[in-house]
């Protein structure tokens, strides 16, 4: 289903994948938009399959984990309407790195890699500030996990 909500566009800007795209940009992305649902409990990724596409939540709420090696699922996020997942696959093309299991019935928005590659040939300057975008929050997804590990660290040492 081809996304035409009248209200998407300022919901979109209000998310840290779209901040700062001007209105021609902005229309482009979202005619590459497609919605999916999910009811609570469907796996929208799982760990280990190839990914070619990402994730904006337009509602619901969905649990991201990671199965380690002794079997045991270990829940690394939540995420909230705003949120984006599956970044990753577009940028370095590999298996998805955890599974995504919605905890409510769940309205995504996905872009696909070949979705964001029209945009880089039809509008270079819209795709470098979507990339800047995806960087700015893999950056803030780190400085998390790194004060994670450091709390850890603490806890451990204590």
């Amino acid at each position: 289903m081809t996304v035409t909500a009248p209200d998407l566009k300022a919901f979109l800007l209000a998310t840290p994948f779209f901040g700062g795209l001007p209105d021609p940009s902005l229309d482009l992305l979202i005619s590459m938009l497609v919605e999916c649902r999910f009811d609570a409990g469907a796996t929208v990724v799982a760990e280990g399959e190839p990914g070619r596409s990402m994730f904006i939540v337009k509602s619901g709420r969905l649990v991201v984990s990671k199965r380690m090696n002794s079997g045991r699922v270990i829940p690394i996020s939540r995420l909230e309407p705003g949120d984006f997942f599956g970044e990753m696959t577009l940028i370095e093309m590999q298996n998805r790195s955890a599974t995504v299991v919605a905890e409510a019935p769940t309205v995504l928005y996905e872009l696909t890699a070949q979705k964001l590659y029209a945009c880089y040939k039809a509008d270079i300057h819209a795709y470098v500030i979507v990339l800047q975008n995806i960087n700015r929050e893999l950056c803030r997804r780190l400085r998390r996990a790194d004060d994670r590990l450091a709390a850890r660290q603490v806890d451990d040492d204590n």
